[in-house]
């Protein structure tokens, strides 16, 4: 875990890629995917459906081993249209029925088509939340004055040395933006090796430790 104090914010990082914010008792995570096996198997494409199980059993962990009052989904619970199979809104459920929780979901891109259906599925849906001094959305959206907490981005950071090359998921602070980007949660997203330019900073997740990187 790593503490950062952002704009009056304290934000504590965890390895488990989500951001925990205990002033609001708030947890954040984004992009889970939920579905993504399924609309690729719809492909034609065979894909196992345990990618889902995966994503919701480490969620459910994360949730009880923190025990926040709200669950703040910054985007792309779901993949498509295709995802809403029976056997994902059964492991959607029972993970409400496991942790009970308040859970908001900022709409993302590959949620919008889903929104109507998703009030079904016990999900407050917005398309951005602002609290206290933090805009949370699901693409960037940076501000001068506060800071602006998203996903979308799926940042990743490559380690090199003269023997190996290892990719690594990570939070992306750009300081001279007052923009974190959380790393993708879902177990089947991919990811988007981010540039450190000046003033910005990765926090690459190495199993279960947080590191910075300039």
């Amino acid at each position: 875990m790593t503490h950062l104090s952002l704009l009056g914010t304290e934000l504590q990082l965890l390895p488990e890629k989500a951001v925990y914010i205990e002033s609001l008792q708030s947890l954040l995570v984004a992009d889970v995917h939920l579905g993504k096996s399924e609309t690729f198997q719809a492909a034609g494409i065979p894909i196992s459906n345990q990618v889902n199980q995966d994503s919701l059993d480490r969620l459910q962990a994360l949730c009880l081993k923190i025990q926040p009052k709200t669950l703040i989904i910054l985007g792309d619970l779901f993949h498509s249209r295709v995802s809403l199979t029976q056997e994902v809104n059964d492991g959607w459920k029972q993970f409400l029925d496991t942790v009970p929780i308040e859970v908001k979901l900022i709409i993302g891109n590959h949620d919008r088509a889903l929104a109507n259906r998703l009030s079904q599925l016990s999900i407050h849906c917005c398309t951005d939340l602002q609290l206290d001094r933090l805009l949370l959305s699901h693409e960037p959206c940076p501000h001068p004055k506060i800071l602006n907490i998203c996903g979308h981005i799926h940042p990743c950071v490559r380690i090199k040395t003269k023997l190996d090359s290892l990719r690594l998921p990570c939070f992306y602070l750009d300081q001279s933006q007052n923009l974190l980007v959380l790393p993708s949660f879902g177990a089947f997203t991919g990811g988007y090796e981010v540039d450190l330019k000046k003033g910005a900073i990765a926090y690459a997740i190495a199993e279960d430790t947080v590191i910075p990187l300039q």
